[in-house]
């Protein structure tokens, strides 16, 4: 091969590259698909019903799409949290869990000083819980 085909080349290879690259990000159309046969007031019901078992909305949606079959709640429209909210239900938003958690782990800790592994979960489970809250603080600062 010449010089000038394997120049050729490369920038063919650059500019394919550059090109994935300037895709515009644009919002993803929802709609609902034609197999999905749940109503949406069927939804709010189920959604209702989890929440007041102690579920979040987070473990709802899971146990939509897996039981249920609904990849998504948002596609009737709402969100899980906004149903809640129409609903005035209470539930345990994620900063409560990761306290509970960190709560439970710290008493496991001082019993079993050498687990190592609850520790390392311990840790884990505290920089979701400053994360969090740094989140709270900017939205309550905005």
């Amino acid at each position: 091969m010449t010089e000038k085909n394997k120049t050729t080349k490369t920038t063919k290879k650059t500019q394919e590259k550059s090109s994935v690259k300037d895709e515009s990000k644009s919002e993803k159309v929802v709609a609902k698909s034609n197999w999905i046969k749940m109503k949406p007031l069927e939804l709010e019901k189920i959604v209702v019903e989890l929440a007041n078992q102690g579920e979040s909305p987070a473990k709802i949606g899971l146990v939509l799409r897996d039981k249920h079959g609904i990849p998504k709640a948002k596609l009737f429209g709402k969100r899980i949290s906004q149903i809640l909210k129409e609903k005035g239900v209470k539930y345990p938003d994620e900063k409560s869990i990761f306290e509970a958690r960190v709560n439970k782990l710290n008493a496991h800790i001082k019993k079993n000083k050498h687990d190592y592994p609850a520790s390392r979960a311990l840790t884990k489970n505290l920089w979701v819980l400053n994360k969090l809250e740094k989140q709270g603080t900017k939205m309550l600062i905005n």
